[in-house]
């Protein structure tokens, strides 16, 4: 009986951990060359996710990109110059790039980016974040966007590279159980640990 009641406390957490080390996996997967989309999505966060979504327009990859979750008095201009990119090549391409300020979280940025693509009727979607933060993205979008070819495109921030830091790998850990609770339907609780366990400087 004890050997049970063992067993059974410990499979919880077994599966957890064997779950983790697959994230783990997945958050490093080097980026592909994406194929051409109807739309770039970028889910601000930090300046390497903001730098391959424009990076991806110029090179035609797409003819329209949405940077989800921007600050309410950031232009244009201020994101190509914080991404250490020449902001004049992008004025030209002005039409082509919506600034989403409304998402304050990875939910938010799902629901603005179901908004931006139902206007534009886009059917196939790169979206750009970082590998720790893909999976959580990706499953948020899939709930609002089911009918929308999503096609990752991570990134790795600086912070990710720290595997030494042990807030490194507290930030891995409470991505995950985030990811799992979007994947349960527990999406408002994955919320709630906070838009600040989102970033990597």
């Amino acid at each position: 009986m004890k050997r049970a009641l063992l067993l059974c406390l410990a499979a919880p957490i077994i599966a957890w951990g064997a779950g983790f080390a697959w994230f783990l996996a997945a958050i490093w997967q080097p980026a592909a060359p994406p194929p051409h989309a109807d739309g770039i999505v970028v889910l601000t966060g930090g300046a390497e996710r903001v730098a391959a979504g424009m990076r991806l327009l110029q090179d035609g990859v797409s003819g329209q990109l949405l940077v989800s979750g921007v600050g309410h008095e950031a232009r244009l201009r201020d994101l190509a110059t914080t991404t250490g990119l020449d902001p004049a090549p992008f004025a030209a391409q002005a039409d082509a790039i919506t600034l989403g300020r409304t998402a304050e979280s990875t939910h938010g940025n799902a629901l603005e980016t179901a908004e931006w693509v139902g206007r534009l009727h886009i059917s196939s979607l790169i979206v750009v974040t970082a590998g720790y933060h893909m999976p959580r993205a990706l499953a948020e979008l899939r709930r609002r966007l089911p009918d929308v070819v999503l096609i990752p495109y991570a990134v790795q921030p600086p912070g990710m590279r720290a595997i030494s830091d042990i807030a490194t790998w507290r930030l891995f850990a409470a991505e995950y159980s985030k990811f799992l609770a979007v994947e349960l339907g527990l999406g408002k609780w994955a919320q709630r640990l906070g838009v600040a366990m989102e970033r990597v400087g």
